[in-house]
């Protein structure tokens, strides 16, 4: 089976529930079995006409390094790629790879796995547990590449999608092409792909070792028929990620609370949040728990440990309309409130406790005490409380993404052209470069935990109300395996 390939790197369920608890570091040999439409659009591709492979490299966002194709498509190990020797996805590695994306257009059809495994020259139990995570996709049709594309890209997208050949295949039938450019999750090892078929292969998923340290039985707030609470720890998410369904909240609970039926994630928090998350037992729950919060009838309260202090009252900010981190907030984008209904302080946290939820020295100036806020959201929006906190000066601890801008900020109080002390800039291309400035004074998202917990959450006028236990923050380093 031959293809045309093309690989780039760029930066969500199914699952399997079958292994018990004991066996988790082992993968089952059953596979996730739902679908979830993830559409990725943003492919950058360099060109080698010589046999068709499409091939990008990059380790950072946004920045694309083109390799010497002509070299890659002479390669026969992965080591040629200056990649790691693949065997197994587990045991789970204490640190992420660099992204590695590849995308695949098959010429000749086959089993999904032998194709893989022939054309990355990757080993079949490592493609396996591949599929198993929920890191293999595919659509029917290639997606459009990017405006950045070659005209030798597009020659190519246009012939492996020209009219005449889409006619011809009866497995699209019916469909429009962007129906057909739709990308599902392969669930198979045996599933068959025909010619024609995109698929795009996250060869290094997105990890999470603290999943396999946790006692989750001793995490579960409530089980009833409809939903289960968890108290989420930090550093892990709550269903998963585009390239990896297996190491997540959802699949942990189930497996440890023995059920045969996945838990669906209603709502999400951050992976380095921790607090309550609830999980529905059924898909019709589900949808009854996304209309309350759609209706505002789902009450979330946070605990914030802050490096400053915050006034007790309603806190607006607009955040901009780009789903990209780091959030940034300012005037006339998408309304972001939050109300602070106390605010104390408190001694900042023992070393040995911050250590022990790999908590990062940010820098922060003042490390004598801290500050514990009772925090109400009103709107809910992604990176929400930590966004606002650091713009009004107050990031959280451990906060290494926002904390390192607001420390920038402290130092230089116009370098946020979106802040209080906006400058004048002669441009607009002036501005444009204010605000990419900005954006780099933020750091990475944090490795565990931060000073943030969802410490209550209720609906149906308090009928329903949950509690988490104490912050880590408080904690007397009582933690370690099982925390």
């Amino acid at each position: 089976m031959s293809s045309v390939s093309f690989s780039s790197i760029f930066t969500n369920n199914g699952r399997s529930l079958g292994a018990p608890v004991s066996l988790l570091r082992t993968l089952a040999s059953t596979h996730a079995s739902c679908h979830r439409n993830i559409y990725k659009s943003n492919v950058v591709l360099s060109f080698s006409s010589s046999n068709r492979n499409f091939v990008c490299e990059s380790w950072k966002r946004h920045v694309f390094t083109h390799t010497d194709t002509a070299a890659i498509a002479a390669a026969t190990t992965p080591s040629s790629y200056g990649y790691p020797e693949y065997h197994r996805l587990l045991p789970c590695p204490s640190q992420n790879c660099p992204p590695r994306v590849e995308h695949l257009v098959v010429s000749e059809g086959g089993p999904v796995l032998e194709y893989i495994c022939r054309e990355l020259n990757l080993p079949p139990l490592f493609v396996a547990d591949l599929i198993h995570f929920g890191a293999v996709y595919y659509a029917l049709v290639c997606p459009k590449p990017p405006l950045t594309a070659t005209p030798e890209q597009m020659r190519v997208f246009k012939e492996v999608t020209d009219p005449s050949v889409l006619s011809k295949r009866s497995s699209i039938k019916g469909k429009t092409v962007r129906e057909a450019q739709k990308t599902f999750r392969i669930t198979h090892v045996d599933q068959i792909v025909e010619a024609g078929t995109y698929l795009r292969v996250h060869v290094h998923p997105k990890r999470f070792p603290r999943c396999y340290d946790i006692d989750w039985n001793s995490r579960i707030i409530a089980v009833t028929e409809s939903h289960v609470v968890l108290d989420k720890p930090a550093g892990t998410s709550v269903g998963g990620t585009t390239d990896n369904i297996e190491e997540s909240c959802a699949t942990f609970a189930s497996r440890a609370l023995g059920l045969t039926t996945p838990l669906r994630t209603t709502h999400q928090i951050d992976n380095c949040t921790e607090g309550c998350v609830v999980l529905a037992r059924t898909q019709e729950y589900c949808s009854i728990f996304h209309r309350k919060i759609r209706e505002k009838k789902v009450k979330k309260l946070y605990l914030a440990l802050t490096t400053a202090p915050l006034p007790v009252g309603i806190m607006t900010h607009y955040m901009r309309p780009i789903n990209i981190a780091p959030r940034l907030v300012s005037e006339g984008w998408y309304l972001c409130q939050l109300e602070v209904m106390e605010c104390k302080k408190v001694p900042w946290p023992d070393a040995t406790v911050g250590k022990a939820y790999s908590i990062e020295d940010c820098g922060w100036p003042s490390r004598d005490y801290a500050y514990e806020c009772k925090i109400k959201l009103l709107t809910g929006r992604t990176h929400q409380v930590r966004a606002q906190l650091a713009a009004c000066g107050a990031p959280i601890v451990g906060d290494s993404m926002y904390m390192p801008a607001a420390i920038a900020q402290l130092s230089s109080p116009g370098l946020n052209p979106f802040g209080k002390c906006q400058k004048e800039y002669a441009s607009d291309d002036d501005k444009e470069m204010a605000v990419i400035e900005w954006i780099s004074q933020h750091g990475m998202e944090p490795s565990v935990a931060i000073g943030l917990q969802a410490c209550h959450i209720s609906w149906d006028d308090g009928e329903c109300c949950y509690e988490a236990r104490s912050p880590w923050w408080r904690c007397k380093c009582n933690v370690g395996s099982g925390v």
